[in-house]
């Protein structure tokens, strides 16, 4: 065989190597290195079985659903969230699944902005199971309202809740795995932790923030490689969020039901995250196209992904000025130049 002819073939491999990825990313609900993970990587029933799991924020949306797939797997939990009644309704809907015993759910209510009970919470969890294999910083709120006609009272919510509260229960769970040298971090973040829109000024700050705590937390562990330390970037997932989401006031959410069709499945959203956990990468995406799309452009093209983002936010405002999910602008541009 000729060298000439030889490049030639290398040559058609690599085209068609690129072009399968391509498909692949035409289709993907995930970042590829995750979605190879899903393909041919350590399946959660087979890591995760019989660890404790503490899930804050766990009594609505990713959170609730994370509990009862959790549930499935044989895993003793921690359901922390500051409604009580609803992390009761959650944990009997755990129980109904038939693999766990009521000794194996711990109701912990929990308030994140309290970071005088953090301590006490997590020996509470200690004394009851004796470990925490895994750490869920799942608990949050989101934000809808433009910067200029909001109060400095929701930035100082947010950032005590998704980014200090977060911050204050690590603080207390890490010396207990440290001293194991083993256990999970898992955070729920956010892709407006990669990306930035308009409206969520407060929200992309704090999940911004947590994405560069972890990150420099990572590698201050690096001595203990049996702590992983994982970031999850879901995009719009079915849930409550938005309507739950601080507006112009601290005293005030957005309060109206909004689109959930063009989000993902929160189940699908949850089993990704257990792939994710169970083969311990460092961050993942999660989201559909056109939200996957543009995570890829703001990492590898910014200068495309600032055009972008500047002609969507306009509809994304505009949406938001009438009512409507602003969110869903993204989705129906999409659909309007793929169908």
């Amino acid at each position: 065989m000729s060298w000439e002819l030889l490049l030639w073939l290398l040559a058609l491999c690599a085209l068609l190597a690129l072009v399968v990825q391509l498909l692949r990313f035409l289709r993907a609900d995930g970042d590829l290195t995750l979605l190879w993970a899903e393909w041919q990587g350590r399946r959660p029933e087979w890591e995760l079985t019989d660890m404790v799991v503490w899930v804050t924020g766990a009594s609505s949306g990713i959170g609730e659903e994370l509990v009862y797939q959790l549930s499935k797997l044989g895993v003793s939990l921690v359901l922390s969230a500051r409604r009580v009644q609803e992390l009761e309704r959650v944990k009997r809907r755990c129980l109904e699944n038939g693999n766990l015993k009521d000794k194996d759910i711990l109701v912990l209510p929990l308030d994140l902005t309290d970071r005088s009970s953090h301590e006490a919470a997590t020996k509470m969890v200690l004394q009851e199971f004796g470990k925490i294999d895994i750490l869920v910083n799942n608990a949050g709120r989101s934000q809808r309202s433009l910067f200029v006609e909001t109060s400095l009272d929701v930035y100082k919510e947010l950032i005590e809740l998704n980014y200090l509260g977060t911050l204050s229960l690590t603080m207390c769970v890490l010396p207990h795995m440290i001293e194991r040298k083993q256990g999970k971090i898992v955070t729920v973040n956010s892709l407006l932790g990669i990306i930035s829109a308009p409206l969520s000024s407060g929200y992309c700050a704090s999940k911004h923030a947590l994405r560069g705590f972890f990150n420099c937390l990572r590698t201050e562990l690096a001595t203990y490689p049996g702590i992983v330390v994982s970031n999850i970037c879901p995009g719009p997932v079915q849930s409550n969020i938005v309507k739950n989401a601080l507006s112009e006031e601290v005293t005030k959410s957005v309060g109206i039901d909004v689109a959930q069709s063009h989000k993902m499945v929160t189940s699908r959203c949850v089993r990704l995250m257990l792939i994710s956990m169970a083969n311990d990468l460092k961050e993942v995406w999660i989201a559909d196209h056109p939200f996957l799309l543009i995570a890829y452009l703001w990492q590898y093209m910014p200068t495309w992904a600032w055009w972008l983002t500047n002609i969507l936010g306009k509809k994304r405002i505009e949406n938001f000025k009438k009512g409507l999910d602003a969110d869903a602008s993204y989705f129906k541009t999409w659909k309007t130049k793929h169908d």
